[in-house]
């Protein structure tokens, strides 16, 4: 039996096209204007139209249930297993060379208990249900990639770390699918806010669908107007 490929084949524009055509992008509106700026979700809802113009994508309108309690879940297992991969360094006394802000939060996860990863982890199979629940009516889910833009890195934070919780919520808001119940996700840079700060739209599919986010994220950067590159740039494939 043949598998099924997990890389798209992008070579026929015809082909695309049509596949695109019957895509059908899952937006719960709530949660998508959930962002810090409206800027993030006015250029996320600007690649969304823009889809629909051209290739005909649908959006469906979805209700996620449970975020409030699926974040409380995500902090507590990844929470969790964190310290438990770093406990040998921190056993031997290496914690001593984490960044003090990683060492506050490694103090935080060490107050859940047992029961606390138990609870999460039955959450967390209750997210997977949500989720497949939805994925009965839409072919990927989409969100912005984070609910703010990148935050100012204080002077003090380059020697010492820093702990905002605050921030890191805002910036891991939309990543509750991906790294809590592993659905393949992807972030495509869809324009800047005022400032001039990058904004993703990020592609949520079902288990083993990446050819389909891929394939979604090839139409959204073919339709993307403007890139600039930043003052402090490396090529990663250049080396430089």
């Amino acid at each position: 039996m043949q598998s099924i490929p997990c890389l798209p084949d992008l070579s026929s524009h015809h082909e695309e096209s049509s596949i695109l055509g019957s895509m059908r992008l899952g937006k719960y509106t709530e949660w998508f204007n959930d962002v810090f700026s409206p800027d993030i979700s006015t250029k996320c809802e600007d690649i969304l139209n823009l889809l629909s113009q051209t290739y005909g994508c649908k959006v469906v309108e979805v209700t996620i249930p449970e975020l409030h309690q699926t974040r409380t879940s995500h902090l507590v297992s990844i929470g969790s297993e964190a310290l438990a991969a770093l406990a040998p360094h921190c056993q031997s006394g290496n914690d001593k060379k984490f960044t003090l802000d990683t060492r506050t939060n490694l103090a935080l996860f060490r107050s859940f208990t047992a029961s606390d990863y138990v609870a999460a982890q039955r959450l967390r199979r209750r997210v997977m249900y949500y989720h497949m629940e939805i994925f009965k009516t839409v072919d990927v889910i989409v969100t912005p990639t984070t609910g703010m833009t990148a935050p100012l890195i204080r002077t003090r934070a380059l020697e010492n770390g820093e702990t905002n919780l605050k921030v890191t919520g805002s910036l891991m808001r939309f990543i509750l699918a991906g790294n809590l119940i592993g659905l393949p996700a992807i972030s495509v840079p869809v324009g800047y806010d005022k400032q001039g700060l990058p904004i993703g739209l990020q592609i949520i599919g079902r288990p083993w669908g990446e050819a389909t986010i891929l394939r979604l994220a090839a139409a959204c950067e073919a339709l993307r107007s403007e890139t600039k590159k930043p003052a402090s740039y490396f090529d990663v494939l250049k080396g430089h």
